[in-house]
């Protein structure tokens, strides 16, 4: 398990989600809900592991088995 601080905003269109630190990129997921935001960012972090490697891991991230 990966552990991230994951930031959730309010906009008039909806929700957008992001990583706080953690990985090198931008990593963005948006939603009409927070939840559909969450689960959107969430499903972008595990895209951008699985395509570029764990070296876009930085810093003190941990995985968790």
């Amino acid at each position: 398990m990966l552990v991230l601080k994951i930031v959730v905003e309010k906009h008039e269109e909806g929700y957008v989600a992001y990583p706080l630190g953690g990985l090198k990129g931008v990593v963005v997921g948006q939603g009409e809900t927070y939840e559909d935001a969450l689960s959107d960012v969430k499903s972008a972090i595990q895209f951008h592991i699985e395509t570029f490697g764990t070296e876009v891991l930085e810093g003190r991230t941990q995985i968790c088995r």
